[in-house]
C-alpha cells in the first residue's frame, strides 16, 4: 500500500517562503513513476481544495491563485515531490495535503479523483 508523508510546513511572515516535501513509501520507481500527483489544501470547515497537480510527464497545473508563486516539482528516482511556496499570503495558510491521482494522465481538480491521503502538513503565514 502507497503511503505519503508530507513535512516541510511552518510559519512564517507573508511574503516569506515554504518549500513542502512529500515522501512516498510502498510503491515501486515505476509505480510512482506512472502516477500523477496533486497537492490540496483545507481550510478550516471547507473541503480540501486543489492546488496544483504533475502529470507522469512533468506536466503542471494550478489552481489560479497560486499561479506564479507555487511551483511542484518530482524526482521519480526519490519517489518524491515537492511545493515550492514563495511570496505566501495570509490566505494561504492551510493543512496542505498531497495524493496520488487515480488517472494515470492527471489533470483533475476533484479531491474524489485522488487517494492515498498523507496526514498534512499544517502552513501558517502571518501578517
Amino acid at each position: 500500500q502507497v503511503q505519503l508523508v508530507e513535512s516541510g510546513g511552518g510559519l512564517v511572515q507573508a511574503g516569506g517562503s515554504l518549500r513542502l516535501s512529500c515522501a512516498t513509501s510502498g510503491a515501486s520507481e515505476h509505480t510512482f513513476m506512472s502516477s500523477a500527483m496533486g497537492w490540496f489544501r483545507q481550510f478550516p470547515g471547507k473541503e480540501r481544495e486543489f492546488v496544483g497537480g504533475i502529470s507522469r510527464s512533468g506536466v503542471l497545473y494550478y489552481v489560479d491563485s497560486v499561479k506564479g508563486r507555487f511551483t511542484i516539482s518530482r524526482d521519480n528516482a526519490k519517489n518524491m515531490v515537492w511545493l515550492q511556496m514563495n511570496s505566501l499570503k495570509p490566505e494561504d495558510t492551510a493543512v496542505y495535503f498531497c495524493a496520488v491521482s487515480k488517472r494515470p494522465l492527471g489533470g483533475s481538480r476533484w479531491f474524489g479523483d485522488y487517494e492515498d491521503w498523507g496526514q498534512g502538513t499544517q502552513v501558517t503565514v502571518s501578517s
